[in-house]
């Protein structure tokens, strides 16, 4: 993991001078305080890959769609063994049976009675085989696999799981971009920062390195992490 130095927010980083009255100095307390951001970001690589196959096996009869479901299925795990996935990371997650001549809306045209729908989902911490695996899904194709997809979904998602462990070193750099803006903002006004006064966290944001339309952060295995943190110093 590569840390991105903290970042200051410009004119987002310092909100303003903020007191009860008009001002810089609020003449009932002497309080006077300056609210200002400070934004920290961190590249971090996917740890856990999510991979849905969902393919279709079709027959005139349940018998046969059922035998091409199990060749479709053998041919599934002869692809994922070649590209060294552990079979005991593949598990089935959903069997479905549509049987066309029970359906009173389902049109008659000669199409098969027996439609099964299967998935099988890969999850492995392996994310860089997962991600070469998915580059070569057109050898299912190749060996008569009817793939299918839900909302035109069919890729692995990639998923960050130790957030946790980089959340206080991210904290501490946003703090310090935070206090930097206003040691900036107290030269400016020839005053000096105090004590804190106030600080707010953030939210916590995991989103895709490269950004492009349609395609969502669990599509990248490459992420940023990033978080803004609010915080009032007291000027003296």
């Amino acid at each position: 993991m590569r840390i991105v130095p903290a970042l200051i927010l410009g004119a987002a980083g310092v909100i303003a001078a903020t007191f009860i009255g008009s001002g810089l100095t609020d003449l009932g307390t002497g309080d006077r305080y300056v609210t200002v951001k400070g934004l920290a970001e961190r590249e971090v690589t996917a740890d856990t890959a999510l991979w849905p196959l969902r393919f279709v096996a079709t027959g005139d009869t349940l018998k046969k769609a059922r035998a091409n479901a199990r060749e479709s299925q053998r041919a599934v795990m002869a692809f994922l063994d070649r590209q060294q996935i552990d079979t005991d990371a593949v598990e089935l997650q959903k069997l479905s049976v549509n049987d066309t001549s029970a359906d009173p809306y389902q049109s008659s045209d000669g199409g098969p009675t027996f439609i099964i729908n299967q998935t099988l989902t890969v999850r492995s911490q392996n994310v860089e085989r997962v991600r070469q695996a998915a580059q070569a899904i057109g050898e299912l194709v190749d060996a008569g696999v009817v793939l299918s997809s839900d909302y035109g979904d069919s890729g692995p998602s990639y998923l960050f799981s130790r957030l946790n462990d980089i959340k206080p070193e991210m904290i501490a750099n946003a703090t310090a971009a935070a206090r930097q803006s206003a040691e900036q903002f107290a030269e400016d006004a020839n005053a000096e920062v105090g004590k804190l006064r106030r600080a707010n966290q953030g939210v916590f944001q995991i989103r895709a390195r490269d950004h492009a339309a349609g395609v969502s952060q669990t599509q990248q295995a490459e992420k940023t992490v990033r978080v803004v943190t609010t915080v009032d110093y007291y000027l003296e």
